[in-house]
């Protein structure tokens, strides 16, 4: 062999060599990065309402179409799991979980996929209200990002803005089922009433109907006005109108399907009688003719947070584990985005202030299980 043949193959051969490195290198990079940056499989399961619901799950589901503008070639599937009773939740995720890489499921009934976490290393579980049933000591799960939201800071905003711009000096919060998150969101409006009487010189009452007081997963009994269901509109109907009767002209609703009937009940109504609404801004809801019944939103930013945990399984930075989202990271809060709201500009200015406060923890609102109570909170 010549001797420039000799050189050409040596070239040949360390090209060759680097190439078979530089694979080596990129896939395992793409092995840290989790699932890379192409083509992510995401399958969301919800609750009998759908991604459509105009609320939760919706806005659970804007936070993966908000992702995939950003990564077009990631693709979603939506699954409606149409009784809502645990164990049929945690069976469709078990149906589908071989064929997507990302998993998310957005209620309290899907805490059971603790298990197809584990039988399933290699996928990624995104929970949102709830945390994973623990499997024997462990609470916590490599694969599993469990992200809950302080409701009772939501709440709180809900009962500042109902307290502050009543005229009949009456409000009230309607609820579903007195789960944990439910019992947040009352707790956080008691409070946000009782601040207002107390730092501005208000006199509101809290009405609470006979005969739907809530009890808790602890069997404590909490008060309020909970519907039994968060798809009963024909309870939800029942229930506005008797609180319209007592002269309630503020409800923060807090009831999901349900819910829908308080709205018909106020929209229905004669007089001035608004509703906040609850997790997503549901001004759009409110249209009543050339009026609109809402006076602003008690809201989670969940497509925001959806959108995140996204991010961290392209880049690598996906973490497992439970966390609770607060104000201090512009997670929970109230609607007041110009067009959006009726609150006045009185009103506005309060709650933002009383918002620094719950951003920096110098208020601390009522919660199921914080150890507060809405008559006795820090900043109260």
């Amino acid at each position: 062999m010549k001797k420039h043949t000799k050189k050409i193959a040596m070239v040949l051969v360390l090209a060759l060599m680097t190439a078979v490195l530089a694979a080596c290198g990129n896939n395992d990079k793409e092995a840290k990065a989790g699932e890379g940056k192409d083509g992510l499989k995401i399958a969301i399961i919800t609750s009998p309402s759908g991604v459509d619901d105009g609320n939760f799950n919706e806005d659970n589901y804007n936070g993966i179409l908000d992702f995939i503008k950003n990564n077009p070639t990631a693709t979603v599937k939506a699954v409606r799991e149409e009784s809502g009773d645990p164990t049929a939740s945690v069976q469709a995720v078990a149906d589908i979980v071989a064929d997507y890489d990302v998993i998310i499921t957005p209620g309290f009934q899907f805490a059971g996929v603790s298990k197809l976490a584990l039988e399933n290393p290699d996928k990624k579980f995104i929970i949102n209200d709830s945390e994973p049933t623990p499997i024997g000591d462990q609470t916590e799960f490599d694969n599993i990002f469990a992200m809950n939201f302080a409701e009772q800071e939501s709440g709180f905003f809900a009962g500042m803005a109902a307290a502050l711009e009543t005229k009949s000096n009456k409000v009230a919060v309607v609820n579903g089922i007195a789960y944990p998150s439910n019992v947040n969101y009352q707790f956080g409006f008691e409070s946000g009433v009782n601040y207002a009487n107390k730092a501005f010189g208000k006199n509101v009452e809290v009405v609470e109907l006979s005969g739907y007081a809530g009890t808790d997963v602890t069997g404590k009994n909490v008060g309020g006005n909970y519907a039994g269901s968060f798809s009963d509109e024909a309870t939800g109907k029942v229930i506005g109108n008797a609180l319209i009767k007592k002269g309630v002209d503020r409800i923060f609703v807090a009831a999901g399907g349900t819910g829908n009937g308080v709205f018909t009940a106020v929209k229905e109504s004669k007089g001035d009688v608004k509703v906040i609404g609850v997790d997503v801004d549901q001004y759009d809801d409110g249209v009543n003719g050339s009026e609109n019944i809402v006076l602003t939103s008690a809201v989670k930013f969940m497509a925001m947070n959806i959108e995140k945990a996204l991010n961290s399984v392209v880049d690598g930075s996906f973490k497992g584990g439970n966390v609770v989202l607060h104000a201090d990271t512009d997670s929970t809060g109230f609607i007041k985005e110009e067009g959006r709201h009726q609150l006045s500009e009185d009103t506005l200015t309060k709650m933002n202030e009383a918002y620094e406060l719950v951003k920096d923890g110098k208020i601390v609102p009522a919660s199921n299980f914080n150890g507060h109570t809405p008559e006795k909170f820090p900043g109260l």
